[in-house]
């Protein structure tokens, strides 16, 4: 019973970092799709992180934004939510307002 215990313990921690890289590689899909870096924004949320493995593998896993998807606002925000990510999803809604500024300015 002990090893069933560990073997499904290891395996809910296996799945929540593949749905943890998944979260990142949304987030940095999401920044290349609407023409900011993921990693400075990254490192505005998380000054102590400079360099983030997880991060730099998802970098390698997105498209242009031409390929992409279309990857909402909410899509992001909901995702970062979704794994307590609340510092990154603070950054990311300045990024938005931030932008939805300039374009108002531009009109």
């Amino acid at each position: 019973m002990d090893d069933y215990r560990k073997a499904m313990e290891q395996q809910i921690i296996e799945s929540y970092k593949q749905e943890e890289e998944m979260m990142i590689l949304v987030f940095a899909q999401w920044c290349v799709n609407n023409d900011l870096d993921p990693q400075a924004l990254y490192l505005q949320a998380y000054p102590d992180q400079e360099s983030n493995a997880a991060l730099g593998r998802a970098l390698a896993l997105t498209v242009s934004k031409e390929e992409a998807g279309d990857i909402t606002n909410d899509t992001v925000l909901g995702v970062l939510s979704l794994f307590g990510n609340d510092d990154l999803a603070y950054v990311v809604t300045e990024a938005i307002a931030a932008k939805a500024d300039n374009r108002g300015s531009r009109d």
